[in-house]
């Protein structure tokens, strides 16, 4: 087992999975410690590296594209201080860092873990249920319905309709985007046959950020959202044969048809109605 403790947080990896917990120092980031702990299958490693610095160094894993929700979900534009895949090591924890590599590296090769992306999900993404406040809205997320509440500072035209609720099957996609210099960010669900340009100010699926301290908070309820929606690289299953289809029609056909006769038989049918039934089951067959 390696294991690396330090302010920033603690990684233990014990051979099959690699165990990351934010550390309590007031300089971790609000999102990773609301994220909490991580448990990354060593299968869902694309490869680990440290990059060491005059004053601290920084560990960094990579992951096989498409295994982590989060990483979906935030189109990697988490910045350092929010990544939960870096760690801040110190100087003195150097020789410590470069053995952690060593194990985890050394366990990829054993293991043959190819660096290709996957899928289907590797990490199950943020727990429900749970709710963000930021921007203009509250959104919340119990595992099946997503809910937004606006606030006093949502523009009237969005508020107006009260507040929104999507189950996931309303859900084509989500994305999050953080406030980048005079831009503002959102939290954006695409509903399906709803397809829209409107900027997230009017739009009612989606959540206005203004690059606030809880902004970061919103990926969580997109990657819990990412992670309850089919995996946009799954292989979509392969169409029923059209024999059987055709087979299946034919023999209801012929059901219909006995169907039909008992009902002549017993006199619930006229003569002619029968024979105009029947003729129209005929043409089907």
């Amino acid at each position: 087992m390696a294991e690396i403790i330090q302010k920033d947080g603690t990684w233990v990896f014990d051979g099959d999975a690699l165990r990351l917990t934010p550390g309590r120092d007031k300089n971790v980031s609000l999102f990773r410690k609301t994220l909490g702990e991580l448990v990354v299958p060593l299968g869902a490693l694309a490869g680990v590296s440290f990059e060491q610095g005059k004053k601290a160094g920084r560990l960094r894993l990579r992951l096989r594209d498409g295994a982590d929700p989060l990483l979906h979900a935030s189109g990697g534009r988490l910045t350092e201080p929010h990544d939960p895949y870096q760690l801040i090591v110190e100087s003195d924890r150097y020789g410590v860092a470069e053995y952690f590599v060593d194990e985890v590296r050394n366990a990829l090769l054993l293991d043959e873990v190819p660096g290709d992306p996957v899928d289907k999900y590797l990490l199950p993404g943020p727990s429900v249920p749970l709710s963000v406040s930021a921007g203009d809205a509250t959104a919340s997320f119990d595992g099946e319905h997503v809910r937004l509440e606006w606030n006093w500072k949502t523009e009237d035209a969005k508020a107006a309709a009260g507040a929104r609720s999507l189950t996931l099957a309303d859900i084509s996609a989500v994305e999050w985007h953080p406030a980048a210099g005079l831009e503002n960010g959102y939290l954006r669900f695409t509903v399906k046959n709803a397809p829209t340009k409107a900027p997230p100010k009017y739009d009612p699926n989606s959540v206005e950020l203004w690059g606030f301290k809880k902004d970061p908070l919103m990926a969580l309820v997109a990657a819990a959202v990412q992670a309850r929606l089919p995996h946009p690289a799954a292989p979509v299953a392969a169409a029923a044969p059209q024999e059987d289809t055709v087979v299946q029609d034919h023999d209801a056909l012929l059901r219909r048809l006995r169907e039909l006769g008992e009902l002549h038989r017993t006199g619930v049918l006229t003569d002619d109605e029968f024979t105009m039934a029947k003729q129209a089951v005929l043409k089907r067959l």
